[in-house]
């Protein structure tokens, strides 16, 4: 029920650097990982509720706009192409992680507004998500699993960062990974709405 393409990217997309992932990485950088955890219930709630509410507004639409979910498909893969050269070429500009210390509150308001929820809504969760539960259910409980070791992730490499023990683990290298795998992911993307037309 759950396609090899959708977990792939989505631990893509989460793992690529935005306003949560910072917040994430600023936090393991300031009170280090254990105090940071408490951030993960957080960034899922925020998810969780904006991922439903563009599914809901989605899966309505697009029962009197059929051709809807292809287009914001083309969109979202545009999106990542543009995400991808954005990323590569601020890879040397120094990230400034220099933040207040991160609250779950502030965590919450980041992610329920943050632009990765439309994408996932519209182009990463099947259609048949915002049409069936239990097709909504296993690919939200899917996503939610995913989000628990790539925030993980984020808070340890800011706790890594903040003790600079690891030459090559740095923001540029990230960040350009990042861009390669995103480009990567998406063509299926795009061939994928391609096939719809």
């Amino acid at each position: 029920m759950i396609s090899w393409l959708f977990i792939g990217l989505v631990i893509t997309i989460l793992l690529t650097p935005g306003p949560t992932n910072t917040l994430l990485a600023s936090s393991g950088i300031q009170v280090g990982v254990h105090k940071s955890l408490r951030l993960i219930p957080a960034e899922s709630c925020g998810y969780l509720i904006a991922i439903t509410v563009w599914g809901l507004i989605i899966g309505t639409v697009s029962a009197k706009f059929p051709v809807l979910p292809i287009f914001l498909k083309l969109v979202s893969a545009g999106y990542i192409v543009f995400l991808a050269i954005k990323l590569w070429k601020t890879a040397d500009i120094e990230a400034s992680f220099n933040l207040p210390t991160i609250r779950p509150r502030e965590l919450f308001c980041a992610t329920l507004l943050n632009p990765k929820a439309l994408l996932f809504a519209s182009a990463v969760f099947p259609g048949t998500a915002w049409l069936s539960i239990n097709h909504y259910i296993a690919h939200i409980v899917m996503f939610l699993l995913l989000i628990v070791p790539i925030a993980l992730f984020w808070i340890f490499i800011g706790s890594i960062l903040a003790s600079n023990k690891v030459r090559w683990l740095n923001q540029s290298n990230l960040q350009k990974t990042a861009s390669l795998v995103l480009l990567s992911f998406s063509i299926p993307l795009s061939y994928s709405a391609l096939l719809s037309l």
